[in-house]
Formats: C-alpha cells, structure tokens, sequence
C-alpha cells in the first residue's frame, strides 16, 4: 500500500508528489481561487474524533478546503464513541421543539446512505418502549405524543399479546409498549432519505473508522496523540485577513496549528476549549453509563432494541440489544460518579434486575466482558451547535449526549450550513465544492458465510488464515487494517476496526498473534507494539474469569426483577 503522503491528494495531477496543496492549480488550495498560503495554514481546525468530530470531517472533505482534526488520544473513537450502545434511535424520545429532536430524526433518516456509502454495518431493528405497570402507559402516550409532533410516522401502543408474538422472551408482566418500527420503503426517485425513519443498531466505533478513513481519501489530516493545550486569537494579517487562532498541542515538543476557523467537536472537554477563548458560555455535566455485555448465545432474547419506561434520573434506562455483530447488550446506566455511593456489585445487580425484569431467562453468567464510559449533559440540556456569540470564527459542537449518535450526521451537516454562513459573511463568497470527493468507502470485515474455508494457521493465503478463532478474523482483514489511513498500530485499534480480540476469550488467543502481524507488518519488535488496555470494567478481572461467571450468576439470582434503575 503506498504511503498516504506519496498519494496524488484529491484533485492534484500527481506530478507533485508530496505536494502541500498551496499551488494555484490544486484544488486542496484553501478556497480554489484564494492566493496560495503557507502549508502551516489551515482553513478549518476540528478539534476532537469521535463520532461527532469524524462525520463534520467527513463532511466537510466534500469542499476543497484545508482541514486538521486534533485528537487527544491514539486512535479516533476513543471517548464516548468506543463505550456506546450503537442504537441508532428512532426520534421519538427528545422533547418537541428542541434541536436534539431536530437533528435526531434528521440524523436517523441519513444512515441507510451512509452505510450503503461507507460499509460499517447499520441493521433496522425497531424498537419497544415496554410499561410493566397500568401507571407507566401514560408515560408511553406522552412518548407517542411527542414523536408525532417530531414527525416519527407509524408509532403505536401495543397490548401485551402482539408484544410476546413480536418478542415472546419478554417477561409476560408487560402490560403496554411503544412500538417503533422500520417505516420506510426502498429507495426510488421520488422518495428522500428524510421520508425513511428505522430504528436500528450499528457499531460505532466502526462507523467512526469509517468517517474518518473517507474523510482522509478526501484530503483531510488527522493528528493523533495531539491534545490542545492552548489557543490564541490571531489578528488580521496577509494570510489571514479576517484574523484566525493558533492552536496548540505538546505533540513534537509544541506543534502549532494556524487556522481560520475553529470547529469545537470536543465531547467531555468542549466546556475547556470554548474556556481557551473565553467562550465558556456553558458547562459540560459528565454522567457515567455501564454495559454487560453477553455472548452470542443469548442474542434471540431480543430480535429488537428493547427499553423500559424512560424517566429524569435513569435517562432511556437499562436496554436490552442485540449488537450489529449479534451479541447481548446489557445497559447502561446513567449516573453522577460524584454522588453516587454505589459499589461495582450493587451496580451490576442493577443492571442485571432491569435487564431481566425486561427479559426474565436470559443468562448472566454468559457475559464476555463489561465497559463503562461517560456521556457529555450539558448546563443548557440541549445540544449545542453555533457559532460563539462570544468568539467569531468559532463554532461550539457541544453537550451531544444521546442520541449524540444517531445525530451525528444531521449534526455535520448543519455545522455545514453554519460554516457555510461564516464564510459568505467573511469573505463574500460560497465555499467551493471538491470536485474530487469519493463518498465511498470499502469494508474491511467481510461476511464469511458456510463456504468459508478458513483455517488457523493457514500455511499459504491470508484470507484464508484465521487468527481470531471467535470472530473468524483473517489475517488479510488484519493487514489491511493495519495500512488503512489512520493505521492500526496497537491491538486495541486491530480489535475497533476487525473485531479480533471481541469474541468469548476477548483476545487470549488472538491478541499474540495479532501483535506479531502488527511488528511484522511495521517492522517493529513485537514487544514495542501496544496492547490491550487495563479497560474500564465493573467485573474484578479484564477478561471474565469462572469467579466473574459465578459472581453474575449469585447477583443474578439476588434480585428483583421489579426493580427498576
């Protein structure tokens, strides 16, 4: 694979390799007809590479424009993107009015085309709101309610025998549930992506993966391990004659970046990049969410995504899913780290209580791994998208907590138009269109279906050698997601982007020899290349033990499947 740096970028000849995209005839030039400008120049910075972060990179590779993303940690996806359910909701939920219910069923109608566009996985499910008490039905009329004004087609209240014929594994006590099914049809010339609503699951690390990896095909850098540690305002200047900002990371003993416009995709730390500029107009309220997650085996308790009557304090509450990859999900919960007394066994005996009050015979005892993380409340209880009244040339991409996912490329989108906007006013002009842009980009999973004939430690064809035995990854899917743009240099990254290492024995058999592919293929000694995390699990060992086994099982057979969290 040849090296991102020696490829022709976007719309250049290819006579220049390595060419910094500052010459009058490169569409890479920042505004195509613009004077040429210094390399060290960006016209947009995004700072943060989550979920939110990659897709207004991805959007905005569409324009031929000079764009950066600063990312804190190794790899993209490694916040509130890695520890997420990956249900992508049906818009029911968010309160009428609010930009959250806006970009929710807006974010919700694109997905069908940005899977078909950028192969990470979206499966429509549907979905049930379940009551367990005659007093929570009102709770499922409000919900109907709403989503009618927000414009989610086809919602109704089930009685409790379509429920069971829909999902006989739910506990027969349900009373009432929301049904939130797949309301589109196929795609034909007349129809829009904004007529289609499905409620449905992805993988969302895999989806950031792919954002980002088609955002850089189309010209935009990605700078990882590059944490902003300062920003400055820029005065007016030949290169900058509206003024800009100079942001800085410690990566290279201070690596500078100069820009005209700031976009803040920040997540946890919005609140302390909007602070670097005096725009701290609000505050960002971390709120912990756990998971269980349980093997494949389990995965028939629920063939849609299943939720108990939301409330203020559990949020959508302890969900139980399938994952796009046919696991069990199991969560999360939602709560103040600071105030909340309760220890990691109460914590799982809670997730367990609401999770088999929904479905009473699944089996706890079948979990592979449980992780935590945390979600991004806002002072104001909306999502922030705007640029700061307080600092022109900035735009807050804030608080999206859920269903910050499902959002995120109506979120991209209207930080587009937003952009666009600025631009228009600065300059008096619209920004041109890369006429280069590639929507597409390939999978590196591949289905492998009865035919597969994959074997370990296949002697001669990499597709053919199958290195993680639960997952049935290959080592040809490996290598080329060790070479893809970003590069997966760790076997954390190896397991995000080919699922080595997610299966029953989370990586006790794969990881080695995953770590050997990687040396080998960078040419590093394989104790230098860097494994799996300490990670963030409730359950007192990394990869679930007999003890872990018998622990679930006692807390499992403790509670009271009344109880709700």
């Amino acid at each position: 694979m040849a090296d991102i740096e020696d490829t022709p970028r976007r719309g250049c000849s290819g006579s220049c390799a390595k060419c910094p995209s500052n010459c009058a005839d490169s569409v890479c030039a920042p505004f195509a007809d613009a004077e040429p400008m210094s390399a060290s120049v960006f016209d947009v910075v995004i700072v943060g590479a989550g979920a939110i972060g990659c897709a207004i990179a991805r959007k905005l590779s569409a324009l031929s424009l000079k764009v950066a993303v600063l990312e804190k940690g190794s790899d993209v996806a490694s916040g509130a993107s890695k520890a997420n359910s990956g249900i992508v909701h049906g818009g029911y939920d968010e309160r009428n009015g609010t930009l959250k219910a806006r970009v929710a069923r807006w974010g919700n109608s694109l997905f069908p085309r940005l899977d078909e566009e950028l192969s990470f996985g979206f499966r429509v499910t549907g979905s049930l709101v379940l009551a367990f008490a005659e007093d929570e039905v009102f709770e499922l009329e409000q919900l109907l309610e709403n989503g009618t004004k927000n414009g989610i087609k086809d919602l109704r209240i089930l009685g409790r025998e379509e429920i069971l014929t829909m999902e006989p594994h739910i506990n027969p006590r349900v009373v009432k549930a929301l049904h939130c099914p797949h309301t589109g049809e196929p795609m034909s010339k007349t129809t829009t992506f904004l007529n289609l609503m499905a409620s449905g699951i992805t993988s969302p690390y895999e989806y950031t993966i792919a954002l980002a990896e088609n955002a850089i095909h189309n010209g935009v850098q990605f700078h990882l391990n590059a944490e902003v540690t300062d920003i400055l305002r820029l005065d007016a200047s030949a290169a900058l004659p509206q003024g800009g900002f100079l942001v800085r990371t410690p990566l290279d003993h201070l690596q500078e970046y100069t820009t005209k416009y700031i976009i803040n995709a920040a997540g946890l730390f919005s609140d302390k990049i909007a602070a670097m500029l005096g725009a701290a107009d609000f505050s960002i309220l971390p709120r912990k969410g756990e998971y269980i997650l349980l093997d494949k085996s389990q995965a028939a308790h629920a063939t849609r995504v299943l939720f108990p009557v939301p409330s203020p304090v559990r949020g959508k509450g302890i969900l139980v899913s399938q994952t796009f990859h046919g696991n069990l999900l199991l969560g999360p919960t939602s709560r103040d780290v600071n105030e909340d007394p309760r220890t990691n066994n109460q914590i799982l005996a809670d997730i367990l209580g609401s999770a088999r009050t929904t479905v009473p015979a699944l089996d706890a005892t079948k979990a592979i791994t449980s992780y935590s993380g945390l979600r991004a409340k806002c002072s104001r209880k909306d999502f922030i998208i705007e640029e700061s009244t307080k600092c022109p040339g900035l735009i807050n991409v804030a608080g999206i907590d859920s269903p910050g996912l499902t959002s995120s490329p109506a979120v991209a989108e209207l930080t587009f138009d937003i952009l666009q906007g600025m631009v228009i006013r600065d300059t008096g002009r619209s920004l041109p269109a890369n006429p280069w842009f590639n929507p597409t980009r390939p999978p590196i999973i591949y289905k492998k279906g009865a035919n597969y004939k994959g074997v370990i430690d296949h002697p001669t064809t990499p597709g053919l050698n199958i290195i993680c035995r639960c997952e049935r990854v290959s080592e040809a899917e490996i290598v080329d997601a060790i070479h893809r743009p970003l590069g997966a240099h760790s076997t954390d990254a190896v397991k995000k982007r080919t699922r080595a290492g997610m299966g029953v024995c989370q990586g006790s058999f794969c990881e080695p020899r995953v770590a050997q592919l990687i040396a080998r293929e960078l040419n590093l000694p394989v104790d230098q290349v860097p494994r799996r995390g300490v990670g963030s699990s409730l359950l007192p060992h990394k990869r679930v033990t007999e003890e872990d086994r018998r622990l679930l099982e006692t807390l499992a057979k403790g509670v009271d499947t009344t109880s709700k969290l």
